[in-house]
């Protein structure tokens, strides 16, 4: 669907600087004030050197969660050296309040059904050490980390290992539990996201990276160690939506689809994370593993640290890929789960026949499932009800409505023993190969 009223590119956007934290967070207050209805800013909590992690929402109810309306977040600059995933969600910004201002149709539509959640920067920090650099002379690994040099992208706890030893033994496929400790294990800016993903239901998400151009998708960690340095492809169930969701990206981007790219050569502008290269401990594999939240790496340039003569193609490249791929989150499935009285259930598990993969649904008894057009299985249950499967036929438009009205157990007949759904468990070793140090 074209762009209605579409202004080419605002113009405040020509000759733009980079934003540094200070003109960042001003960039991000005016555009709260210009459109105060739609917006809400908020933090979710202090890098080491104490910079807030702002988070620009849009919807037509900011800081509320409306049932059967889907969350969505993109965050940038999570490696502080690899700048332009940063500037484009400042840009999208801007044109999403400019866009709403102006009555273009599509973008009230996404703002009206979707609550968009932007933090345009997870590593300011590292940003302001990168940026001392300046662009010429940055190099690949400057300002990468936090202040305490720490890759923010191998420091989520790791539940890959036991999601492989689950697949052997047909355990759990979702949700899986933290560690014990993980909140002192992790950094004070991934502490800030998990937090953040434990109190949004979110159901879709891309973080915005920069070295190569390539849409990334789970899983980032190989089952087995490397054979003879070969890597080995790690698909999740879900691996056909995440390629579909990964090419959403790259075909609306204005050349990352030709998949000739800073060197290197990937089939449509799309890799598996794992068949790239194997990479221990990131964000992407966390949100599968830990929520409902289906991510993806956005690899944007060659140059982690562009100059900023090319910032304004850089976001008309960017601009229609960047609003697709939110779109995508009205696909699939989603539903509301009552018990016999129509109170909401939350907690209750989704599961789709022949994927294993179940998600949940949220506080308020909603639930969303991303899925392919197809006809599914599905079945939800939830303990001291009874499971309530249907069959339901997805198409490519917007997401088919399916309700779940599960009944009470009669008593005496609860064999659904509940697993606590606590965050805490020790996990089985699991020993990567040594952190690559790659574009993720």
């Amino acid at each position: 669907v074209p762009f209605l009223c579409l202004s080419l590119l605002p113009a405040s956007l020509f000759n733009r600087e980079h934003h540094g934290y200070e003109e960042m967070v001003r960039a991000l207050f005016a555009v709260q004030s210009q459109c105060s209805y739609v917006t809400r800013l908020y933090s979710i909590g202090r890098s080491v050197e104490g910079r807030h992690l702002y988070v620009l929402e849009f919807s037509d109810n900011p800081g509320i969660h409306e049932p059967l309306e889907p969350e969505f977040k993109y965050v940038g600059n999570m490696h502080g050296n690899e700048v332009l995933g940063r500037e484009l969600l400042i840009f999208l910004s801007q044109f999403l309040c400019e866009e709403y201002r102006a009555g273009n149709q599509r973008v009230t539509a996404l703002i009206h059904n979707t609550r968009i959640h932007i933090l345009p920067s997870m590593n300011p920090d590292g940003y302001e050490v990168a940026a001392r650099q300046g662009p010429e002379l940055n190099g690949y690994l400057v300002g990468r980390g936090n202040s305490r040099d720490v890759d923010l992208n191998r420091n989520f706890p790791d539940l890959n290992g036991l999601m492989y030893y689950y697949e052997k033994s047909n355990g759990k496929n979702h949700h899986l539990p933290l560690p014990d400790n993980w909140e002192v294990q992790v950094e004070p800016e991934t502490l800030a996201v998990i937090k953040w993903m434990q109190n949004y239901n979110f159901v879709l998400s891309a973080n915005l990276h920069g070295g190569a151009v390539v849409a990334n998708y789970p899983f980032d960690k190989s089952r087995e160690a490397r054979v003879r340095g070969k890597t080995i492809y790690s698909a999740t169930p879900d691996d056909k939506i995440f390629q579909k969701l990964a090419k959403t990206y790259s075909y609306a981007h204005g050349w990352m689809h030709k998949g000739f790219n800073c060197g290197d050569y990937f089939e449509e502008g799309i890799t598996n994370g794992a068949s790239w290269y194997s990479l221990t401990k990131g964000m992407q594999d966390f949100n599968y593993l830990y929520t409902n939240c289906f991510e993806i790496t956005l690899e944007l340039s060659c140059d982690k640290f562009p100059p900023a003569s090319v910032l304004p193609r850089e976001w008309l490249a960017n601009r229609e890929a960047l609003v697709s791929y939110m779109e995508q989150v009205h696909h699939g499935i989603k539903g509301m789960v009552y018990d016999d009285n129509n109170n909401p259930i939350g907690n209750a598990a989704i599961s789709v026949a022949s994927i294993s993969h179940d998600i949940t649904s949220g506080v308020d008894g909603d639930y969303f499932r991303l899925l392919l057009p197809g006809t599914y299985t599905v079945t939800t249950s939830a303990p001291g009800y009874q499971p309530s499967t249907r069959t339901v036929t997805v198409g490519p438009a917007e997401a088919t409505q399916l309700h779940f009205y599960l009944k009470t157990e009669p008593k005496g007949t609860n064999l659904n023993v509940k697993v606590p759904q606590g965050k805490k468990s020790p996990s089985p070793p699991a020993k990567g190969p040594p952190a690559n140090l790659g574009p993720r």
